[in-house]
């Protein structure tokens, strides 16, 4: 199991000097990736560009760039630019994002994601390929018809002969698509204990392709995890709960919360709800304290090292290739120090 290292969106309290600390001390500790994450803030492209101008060894990837925000073809020439910029480390994560943000921010309808998904793949394949982009599917046309639009192909070269592609999914369709068309999985909120379940869906997809796809078989699974070392296991579990209720409780509507219903599958149907209604009602803290201790440490890693050690070897056993950690610290020395635990435990 490699590690990986989230650094999320832009800054999160820190100065661009410290983040790039960060980055820098994950690689001497050989952490063997660092992610960048996009909402409607700071955008992805440009901060892995500066962290690979400025790093060595460690791989460099997209988690994620937004379907929304790009076109297919807009998508491949950033990759293949950040993969000559870092000499061949790009790792080329995607996904459809929400509705909120698809149609609130970038103008796109949601519908069909699925289907978008999959062409918005095929043409990624094509363009790294350097083969000249022609596609008719429902969702994309290339070129449009009826008018001066040519197929091209990509102008420069990828330095890898095949970028590796993950999608971000968390719903079962969409987790069976990522098996069957792509090369790694981003599960967020992932639990260990519940992968039996998502690893079938993985494994349909993978036959689905037709081409003796094994998800065993250099298939990536990389999980997004937030980490908090502490003693104090409540103090620890109290990090989480910001993040984990406004994914829970207000990431989406009532009727479509994708977080939500993840957590409703692990079981926790009734708290799933407490938490989305008082969220939606503006109680946000409360909606935090509602969540139950024994979500927040299925879906992280938070308490004293050794139970975390505990953990770690879940994922280990769960088949996780690399473990995506975020720091759930204000201050670089605080993030730096669960860096570091992590990576001697593991």
């Amino acid at each position: 199991m490699r590690l990986g290292l989230h650094v999320g969106y832009w800054g999160l309290g820190l100065t661009s000097e410290q983040q790039l600390a960060l980055v820098r001390e994950a690689e001497s500790l050989g952490y063997d990736s660092v992610w960048a994450a996009e909402a409607y803030g700071s955008d992805t492209a440009t901060v892995l560009a500066w962290l690979a101008s400025q790093t060595e060894r460690i791989k460099i990837g997209s988690a994620i760039f937004q379907i929304p925000g790009r076109s297919p073809a807009m998508t491949a020439m950033t990759a293949a630019t950040l993969d000559n910029i870092s000499d061949g480390r790009m790792i080329l994560g995607i996904g459809t994002s929400g509705p909120q943000v698809a149609e609130g921010w970038h103008g796109q309808r949601f519908a069909k994601p699925l289907e978008r998904t999959r062409e918005y793949v095929a043409i990624l394949r094509k363009a790294l390929a350097r083969e000249r982009v022609e596609f008719h599917g429902n969702q994309y046309e290339l070129p449009l018809p009826d008018g001066p639009g040519k197929a091209l192909k990509l102008m420069i070269a990828p330095v890898q002969e095949r970028i590796p592609i993950y999608i971000a999914a968390i719903g079962p369709k969409n987790t069976q698509l990522t098996g069957e068309i792509a090369d790694g999985w981003i599960p967020t909120f992932f639990s260990p204990e519940h992968v039996g379940e998502m690893r079938k869906l993985l494994e349909e997809g993978a036959a689905r392709a037709g081409n003796g796809k094994r998800i065993d078989d250099g298939f990536d699974i990389a999980p997004t995890v937030n980490v908090c070392v502490a003693d104090d296991v409540e103090k620890a579990r109290d990090a989480m709960r910001p993040v984990l209720a406004l994914y829970v409780g207000g990431m989406g509507s009532r009727k479509q919360n994708f977080y939500n219903k993840l957590v409703q599958r692990y079981g926790y149907e009734d708290a799933a709800r407490e938490v989305q209604d008082l969220y939606l009602d503006g109680k946000k803290e409360e909606a935090a304290a509602a969540l139950p201790g024994e979500l927040i440490d299925k879906v992280s890693l938070a308490g004293p090292a050794d139970r975390i050690k505990e953990r770690l070897e879940l994922y280990r056993e769960a088949g996780v290739g690399t473990l995506m950690i975020t720091p759930m610290a204000w201050s670089a020395e605080e993030r730096s120090s669960m860096m570091r635990t992590v990576a001697e435990l593991l």
